[in-house]
């Protein structure tokens, strides 16, 4: 993470505007507290967030990421912007690794004790305007990472590839140190990547209820706010990047869910689960489920049913305007498990539900000038997109 003390980035006075408009002091990295949305604020939000685009985190997993962190961190020490010095965080595990060898570094140069720093989980949660730009070493779980980090709000984010996935990570970690002195020279250009907000629901009382009556109970909560009160608590609600996933967990048998849009039956699902996901997530769980690829300027939500029983559901994407809901009426034979970006595992009894609406607090990466070949030299790179040889000319006699 790097942070400085005076101007900032371009358009830094905007991004401030807009952290200051969402930012609430209680954040939790698993989970936090969050008023529903209503219909009106929701579509105003998905608006608000199209306008908006058109404008040192490292996830410790093996030696190289911390010699690479720490090439990255002593780069960023030495690097010279028209606002001064840069002040850099690294992960508060660094203090006492032995590769890392932070007294060496700041026994090297005295004033690096002052500028060479330590993030944590709180300080993410607590403190994210402390960050003015994060950036990101490795794949893109890495990135994944760094979303689950701020819940809420979300510095401008930097990803250097070092992983084997590259659909959030544009930049080549060998062309460093040009792309750190165009940043401090020229600023950067973010592209806000849709997350979600998904708030779990927990049903006060079973008892007395049958198979239709957690579909009365969604229909009465219908209205401007979708007030579930009396029948339901509302729990903890995570932001997610890429996708939230319902399913059997442990269960021998499949889950019976019902989807909702809004507050209206859309269809039951019989199946193994079902993979709710944003574009960014097409080419994760949800494109492994057989749904579409979506290029993550395109804002919508895509459902995408795992192992259906039944031949004619097939995935589908709604608008980013609608509020998904997944539940497990009072008659199921099983629970459900959700998971959220792969992190989180909550149990939902008979009775329970998940929300998922487009989040308040979206993602800005950083992006450069080709983003939109880079998203399809991605498909072909990473997942070999309608590779094949090509068909042999007829040999026409002359």
């Amino acid at each position: 993470m790097v942070q400085n003390s005076s101007t900032g980035l371009t358009e830094r006075e905007e991004l401030d505007n807009f952290k200051r408009s969402v930012m609430s002091e209680n954040t939790d990295v698993s989970g936090y507290e969050a008023e529903p949305m209503t219909k009106t604020s929701l579509s105003q939000l998905v608006v608000s967030v199209r306008d908006l685009s058109q404008s040192l985190i490292t996830k410790i997993v093996d030696e190289d990421v911390i010699k690479y962190t720490r090439d990255l961190a002593l780069c960023l020490l030495n690097t010279k912007s028209s606002w001064g010095d840069l002040n850099v965080f690294v992960q508060d595990v660094l203090e006492t690794d032995q590769t890392f060898n932070y007294h060496e570094i700041i026994t090297t140069n005295s004033i690096n004790s002052e500028r060479l720093k330590f993030w944590t989980i709180d300080m993410c949660r607590n403190q994210p305007n402390k960050f003015d730009l994060v950036i990101t070493l490795g794949g893109d779980g890495t990135v994944l990472y760094s979303s689950w980090l701020f819940q809420r709000v979300v510095p401008p984010v930097l990803c250097f590839s070092l992983g084997s996935l590259g659909f959030l990570t544009d930049y080549n970690y060998d062309d460093r140190e040009s792309i750190l002195k165009e940043i401090m020279a020229d600023g950067v250009t973010c592209s806000l990547r849709m997350r979600f907000e998904c708030t779990v629901m927990t049903a006060l009382s079973t008892e007395g209820k049958t198979g239709d009556s957690l579909e009365h109970e969604i229909k009465s909560g219908s209205g401007e706010v979708f007030d579930f009160s009396k029948t339901h608590q509302r729990g903890k609600t995570f932001c997610i990047l890429n996708d939230v996933v319902v399913d059997r967990g442990s269960n021998h048998v499949m889950t019976t869910t019902q989807l909702y849009g809004n507050n209206t039956l859309l269809t039951s699902i019989e199946a193994d689960g079902v993979v709710i996901s944003t574009p960014s997530g097409s080419t994760a769980y949800s494109l492994s489920a057989g749904g579409s690829l979506v290029h993550p300027d395109i804002p919508g939500i895509l459902i995408s049913p795992i192992c259906p029983h039944s031949l004619s559901f097939r995935p589908l994407i709604a608008p980013d305007s609608i509020i998904i809901r997944i539940a497990v009426p009072y008659d199921s034979r099983v629970s459900a498990w959700c998971g959220f970006d792969g992190r989180g595992q909550i149990e939902l009894n008979p009775g329970d539900f998940l929300t998922v609406s487009a989040s308040r607090y979206p993602f800005p990466k950083v992006q450069n000038d080709k983003k939109m070949e880079n998203w399809f030299q991605g498909l072909s790179k990473t997942l070999h997109w309608n590779e094949r040889r090509r068909q042999k000319p007829y040999s026409v006699k002359r």
